[in-house]
C-alpha cells in the first residue's frame, strides 16, 4: 500500500484581473465626475419649470362585452362590429397603446368573440386581453 509522501499545495486564487477591473473603475467614475464639474461651471442660466405629471393620463382599458345572444358592447354601450371598429380606431389614435380587455359570455359562440378579436386587429389595437375567471381545482 503505498503511502502519501508529500502534501498537496492549496490552490491560489489570482485577485489580479479582479483588482485592475476595480482601478479601471475607479478611473471612470472620477473622470465622469469631472465632467460634471465642468458643465456646471458653463455660464448659462437654464429655464425654470415647475414640477408636473404627465401631460395626458393613460386611458384605461376598454372593456368589449359579447353576450350569449351574440350583441356587443364597448363601455356598456351597444355597438356593430363596424362601430366597435371606428370607435376603436378613434381611441387609438388619441393614445397608441390603447389596451382591449374583450369578455365573453361562457355560454356564447365562440365566432362571436373572434370576430371581436378581428375588429380590434383592424383597428389597430396590439393590446389585447380576455377575461376569465379561474376556479380552485377539485381533488
Amino acid at each position: 500500500m503505498p503511502l502519501k509522501t508529500h502534501i498537496d499545495e492549496q490552490p491560489t486564487l489570482n485577485l489580479t484581473p479582479m483588482i485592475d477591473i476595480v482601478f479601471i473603475l475607479i478611473i471612470f467614475f472620477m473622470v465622469g465626475t469631472k465632467f460634471t464639474e465642468m458643465e456646471r461651471k458653463i455660464g448659462l442660466k437654464v429655464p425654470e419649470v415647475a414640477q408636473g405629471g404627465p401631460l395626458t393620463a393613460a386611458p384605461e382599458k376598454r372593456i368589449v362585452n359579447v353576450y350569449r345572444d351574440g350583441h356587443i358592447t364597448l363601455d356598456r354601450e351597444t355597438v356593430t362590429l363596424d362601430e366597435l371598429v371606428q370607435r376603436l380606431s378613434v381611441a387609438h389614435q388619441q393614445y397608441d397603446e390603447l389596451g382591449v380587455l374583450i369578455r365573453g359570455d361562457a355560454q356564447a359562440i365562440f365566432q362571436r368573440v373572434a370576430e371581436v378579436l378581428h375588429a380590434c386587429k383592424r383597428a389597430g389595437i396590439g393590446e389585447l386581453g380576455i377575461s376569465v375567471r379561474v376556479v380552485p381545482e377539485k381533488g
